[in-house]
């Protein structure tokens, strides 16, 4: 509609197409709540109050708020395409994303980016996306792509680019690499944020990568972190995902005084958990649950993420502001009955509405390169102790433990009763034969392997095993999926799951995704795991820019001293 029309509906010069009548309606500038009628013409609110409309809608006295946001979200971590992550997440209320492709960036490069702008048109959300910083994010691993400056300008102009993704690689910052600190200049003459990612960053470090222009960050893990780094002007964004879950230890830093510097976001969550708990709403209705004013949180999902990424049109129900909206009952604890987006009725009690069309799905290359005749999992001993990764529970971190190593015919193998499992990860993008090697505990498997093409960030394949024989057979089976997650056991495969787009993203809707990775965790779990989802756990352990020990292709990764390190201590 031309601004002129709009004007003209807001005036009541003409019929609106909507009015959603009797609501209570949740002001996100103000914090109150008011009873009125709203007016919608072209997917456009335009006012309040008595109109002329082609529908009215009695929404009942119920609540109505503004649709929710996710201020980062790796959409590939759900294992689903883009149309069946947004038909599951609109249905809970996130009306908008701000995703990061970077996970099928450092499989694809600019090929996946690009992938994700074309497979997000027509869907029944607002998808944008800020630009992957750190492809690869170390040169400790071997990746499918490296991103320069020159490959990301491109896209840094396009509508949907909201900022810089997470700059993960903050010792570049710090010691200002000249590549970096191109891409933090790139982005800063467009006038977009960019975005932080920097555990237990403090003090001088912090100050020299907030000086940088970094301008928010999703890994606190304490109150006293987020507090340092609210108290220097970041923009904190609570996580709660399906591996890293934050938002109990950092509520206590939510008040009236911080929260409007705050935000939800879930990072990486697997499909199961949007099933089960839902998504930002789930956030939201935690938060409420733990002390937090309603309003304050639903401020934290709508406006607080649209003023920073600078969406002006959603995040509020104001004149001017598209009509993505959510209905629902309880304000002590909101389930979204209702979903609008753009105007449009997308979702009902959960469900998104068979009117909805489906886009066409994007075709995408293949992208395994592995010989699986020369992997060797075995490891020769060079001395009595080993380095060990220590998993923490409910989290992305992992301590650094040296530990006594069990050798059997000159060979460091896994010590079941110790908890002590082999680990390693194989190169699948350039066909390299590089296997890093090594050992993590915390697991609990007693019998068995498991093992995935999803593993942050360079997405080779990963797996973990009390034998090399299950290791083998497990590694087998993801390679001739064409990517994806597996289980084995005595040599034989007890579940799967394919991932044909880039090894990172099924076809299927999510309920089937779901479904498999139920038969994923529970085969896990007959094996002896303790973890709650130990693929997501596996996925992280590749990760070499958080603390403290890490594995990629190329070995262990000390990530403190952010160098490679042997597997054997003298």
């Amino acid at each position: 509609m031309a601004l002129k029309e709009i004007i003209r509906s807001a005036r009541g010069q003409k019929p609106v197409d909507l009015v959603l009548s009797n609501a209570r309606i949740v002001n996100v500038f103000s914090g109150e709540i008011f009873s009125g009628d709203i007016a919608v013409s072209d997917g456009y609110i335009v006012g309040f109050g008595t109109y002329d409309a082609e529908n009215t809608m009695d929404i009942g006295g119920r609540f109505v708020a503004p649709g929710f946001i996710d201020a980062h979200v790796h959409i590939e971590s759900s294992m689903t395409g883009i149309t069946e992550f947004a038909r599951s997440v609109v249905a809970c209320g996130t009306t908008t994303v701000v995703a990061d492709p970077h996970e099928i960036a450092n499989v694809l490069g600019t090929e996946g980016i690009n992938y994700m702008l074309r497979s997000s048109q027509g869907q029944p959300m607002n998808i944008y996306f800020t630009l992957p910083s750190c492809v690869p994010a170390t040169n400790m691993e071997t990746s499918g792509a490296t991103l320069m400056k020159e490959d990301l300008l491109p896209f840094m102009g396009h509508e949907r680019m909201l900022g810089l993704a997470e700059m993960m690689n903050y010792p570049g910052v710090i010691n200002q690499d000249p590549e970096v600190l191109g891409k933090i200049n790139m982005a800063r003459r467009e006038r977009k944020p960019v975005d932080g990612h920097a555990p237990g960053l403090s003090d001088h470090d912090l100050y020299a990568y907030m000086a940088a222009g970094i301008s928010s960050d999703h890994e606190c893990t304490t109150d006293r972190e987020a507090t340092e780094k609210l108290s220097l002007g970041m923009h904190i964004m609570i996580r709660e995902g399906t591996a890293a879950k934050n938002l109990d230890a950092l509520i206590p830093v939510v008040n009236e005084r911080t929260a409007r510097r705050m935000m939800w976001c879930t990072d990486d969550r697997h499909p199961q958990d949007i099933l089960e708990e839902g998504h930002i709403d789930s956030m939201v209705r935690k938060a409420i649950f733990a002390g937090v004013d309603p309003v304050i949180a639903i401020q934290m999902a709508t406006i607080n993420p649209a003023e920073y990424f600078r969406i002006q049109n959603v995040g509020a129900i104001a004149p001017g502001r598209r009509a993505d909206l959510v209905v629902f009952s309880d304000l002590d604890s909101p389930t979204m009955e209702t979903v609008y987006c753009g105007g449009v009725r997308v979702a009902k009690n959960g469900k998104i509405l068979p009117e909805i069309e489906t886009p066409d799905p994007v075709l995408f290359p293949p992208s395994m390169n592995v010989d699986l005749e020369k992997i060797d999992f075995s490891i020769p001993a060079e001395t009595g102790r080993i380095r060990v990764m220590d998993i923490v529970p409910d989290q992305i971190i992992t301590e650094h433990c040296i530990l006594d190593a069990i050798i059997s015919q000159g060979k460091a193998s896994a010590d079941i009763s110790r908890d002590i499992l082999k680990i390693a990860v194989i190169e699948r993008h350039t066909g390299s034969g590089n296997v890093g090697k090594g050992f993590v505990r915390g697991f609990g498997l007693k019998r068995g392997a498991i093992a995935s093409s999803v593993a942050h960030d360079s997405h080779n394949v990963i797996v973990v095993g009390t034998t090399d024989d299950d290791m083998n057979a497990a590694l087998r089976a993801v390679v001739t999926m064409g990517g994806g997650l597996a289980a084995a056991c005595d040599n034989k495969i007890c579940a799967g799951l394919a991932l044909p787009i880039a090894g990172l993203m099924s076809r299927e809707p999510v309920k089937v995704v779901s479904d498999q990775m139920d038969r994923l965790i529970h085969a896990a779990r007959e094996f002896g795991t303790t973890l709650d989802d130990p693929f997501m756990t596996l996925s992280f352990l590749a990760l070499p820019v958080i603390p403290e020990l890490k594995i990629t292709d190329k070995g262990l990764v000390d990530v403190v001293r952010f160098k490679i390190v042997p597997l054997f201590v003298d």
